[in-house]
């Protein structure tokens, strides 16, 4: 018994070894409440699961958050980060995508702005 875990709809015959293995597309959202983002990311489909690293960085090169995935089952992603700190713009999204005992792909950046929200009534009750 074999698992495959892309959907038979993708039409998928020819996965990539792990040295052609790179990510396809990287982007970055910013949420209306300028504290979190919203990042997307699609690798080439992949016959062995890549690792990767993913690090958000604000305006002065500080990272202010980062994400790990181990092995992931798709070779899309989407996830939410939290911006840490004051909103210093502009921000960036490196994404590194490596085998632990092989090839490492060239890091994806995608920047950006963070909005801050207008100002409103606090919305905490106490």
């Amino acid at each position: 018994m074999t698992l495959d875990f892309f959907f038979p709809e993708d039409h998928l015959n020819n996965r990539t070894a792990p040295e052609e293995t790179r990510i396809t597309s990287l982007a970055a959202e910013p949420y209306p409440d300028g504290r979190r983002v919203r990042v997307n990311i699609e690798m080439t489909p992949f016959q062995i699961r890549p690792h990767l690293e993913i690090v958000l960085s604000n305006g002065n090169g500080e990272e202010v958050a980062t994400a790990s995935f181990v092995e992931p089952m798709n070779w899309k992603i989407e996830f939410t980060m939290h911006i840490r700190g004051d909103l210093l713009n502009p921000y960036a999204i490196e994404a590194r995508l490596f085998y632990p005992d092989g090839p490492a792909a060239e890091p994806q950046t995608f920047a950006f702005d963070v909005t801050p929200p207008p100002p409103g009534p606090e919305t905490d009750s106490a």
